[in-house]
């Protein structure tokens, strides 16, 4: 029995890349997939129709609200209820920061945030109902997607990191609202080669290196595919408010925010008093990570 029989699945900004991946192995593994799209999805549709899947294309824009809504009508309309939702469209809108616009900045926080958060309600809201109704929800599950760049930075990518650890954030805080509901809800924060990741050149180069030297394709998006899958299962029914880091066969924890050192007295601090106390702390303190999630120091 495939992971997914008789599941129902929405796969976002799944016409190409990472969610053209999700959209097939979930397919493999037995769902049924709304594949969802501004671009033409149809042609993903096609792929897993061929293979003997069943999938319908949808062209709702996910960062408007009745549009959302729409979407995740489509899945009971055409499936008859919805088990999963992978948010994963986004855009990008690279500039350092001195010169980018507002319109730069507002158009990766709609697609990516909001574009997250109003599917997300609406099915949400339709596992909520069915509970409340008496009925049994079949293992609800939200994937989200953040990024290395809003877990660890990126230059160049203030507005894009911004929103993928808003995403992160938001993922940690809905875990806990909605484990009531037994809905889990994870992210990943993936690295692929994709028409997203085209330009930047080091990448690339090191992609081809491994691909040259051991024949394994680290770069693919069908890489990321397999984990997202699973965490949508039955079986990861214990696994909620984690994100995880996944590039070629990497994957890991990537591990929340902490309290490192700190000092506290039992008196308001006087500014001239923090000269001695912040940059010893500061010292003691774990050094940020760089682009891959290891400390900055390690990696140079």
């Amino acid at each position: 029995m495939a992971l997914h029989d008789g599941r129902v699945v929405i796969v976002t900004g799944a016409a190409g890349g990472i969610g053209r991946e999700h959209a097939l192995e979930f397919a493999r593994q037995g769902a049924q997939v709304v594949v969802n799209d501004l671009g033409p999805a149809e042609a993903v549709v096609e792929e897993i129709t061929a293979m003997g899947g069943r999938a319908v294309a949808n062209h709702d824009d996910v960062s408007d609200w009745d549009a959302a809504g729409s979407l995740v009508q489509t899945a009971l309309d055409e499936f008859g209820d919805l088990h999963v939702l992978v948010n994963n469209a986004g855009i990008l809108r690279d500039k350092m920061f001195v010169n980018m616009d507002v319109d730069m900045w507002d158009a990766v926080m709609k697609v990516h945030l909001r574009g997250t958060f109003c599917p997300t309600k609406h099915a949400v809201a339709h596992w909520r109902a069915k509970a409340k109704a008496g009925e049994r929800v079949h293992h609800p599950r939200v994937i989200n997607t953040s990024s290395p760049s809003g877990l660890y930075g990126n230059v160049g990518q203030s507005n894009y990191g911004a929103a993928k650890a808003a995403i992160a954030a938001f993922t940690v805080i809905l875990a806990d609202e909605l484990a009531r509901l037994d809905i889990t809800v994870n992210a990943i924060a993936p690295s692929a080669l994709t028409g997203m990741t085209a330009g930047l050149h080091d990448y690339v180069e090191k992609m081809k290196e491994i691909k040259a030297t051991t024949g394994f394709d680290a770069g693919s998006p069908a890489n990321i595919a397999p984990l997202v899958v699973w965490l949508a299962s039955e079986e990861a029914a214990d696994i909620t408010g984690r994100v995880f880091n996944v590039k070629g066969g990497a994957i890991s924890v990537a591990e929340t925010w902490t309290a490192g050192p700190g000092v506290e007295q039992w008196e308001r601090w006087d500014p001239a008093q923090l000269g001695a106390v912040v940059p010893k702390l500061v010292a003691d303190a774990r050094p940020n990570s760089d682009g891959s999630g290891k400390p900055r120091a390690e990696s140079r």
